[in-house]
């Protein structure tokens, strides 16, 4: 269950932040016709593309890469184990199985340090391939003003 939640934030984080790396809008604000913005906006999406050397289309269709675990769960269990063959001699002086119950125990508990490492990691990822579309839409915007169009 902890797992389909964690993936419908993920879901929801990767649609907001592709959200806010949408075309910003340009209002024709010298009276140029609808023909005329639509050349100047293939002009500036060209220009944009090869200033900043970004494709907004390629980068936004490109998949997030994901990696997989790192060996928290082994270390857990590692650790786990340590700690519980200590508290296992100590209480009932049978060090096996206070080992036993903490590696399960670690490993547990490296699974929720894996998937807490995994969605920082795509949610890094995706941060960064917004923050470059909005790069190139900075650019396209910056040519829409110079041709006379009011952007936001």
């Amino acid at each position: 269950m902890q797992r389909q939640h964690l993936l419908a934030c993920l879901a929801l984080i990767l649609v907001v932040g592709s959200a806010s790396a949408q075309q910003p809008s340009a209002y024709p604000a010298k009276g140029q016709s609808a023909e005329q913005k639509s050349q100047d906006d293939a002009a500036c999406q060209t220009w944009a593309k090869t200033d900043t050397g970004i494709d907004p289309a390629a980068v936004a269709a490109a998949p997030v890469a994901t990696t997989g675990p790192h060996g928290e769960r082994a270390r857990g269990a590692v650790r786990g184990a340590a700690a519980g063959a200590v508290v296992g001699e100590v209480a009932n002086g049978n060090a096996n199985n206070g080992a036993k119950t903490g590696a399960a125990v670690g490993v547990v508990a490296g699974g929720a340090r894996s998937r807490r490492n995994q969605a920082a990691q795509a949610q890094q990822a995706q941060s960064s391939k917004t923050q470059t579309i909005d790069t190139y839409w900075r650019a396209w915007g910056a040519c829409m003003s110079g041709k006379g169009y009011t952007v936001q």
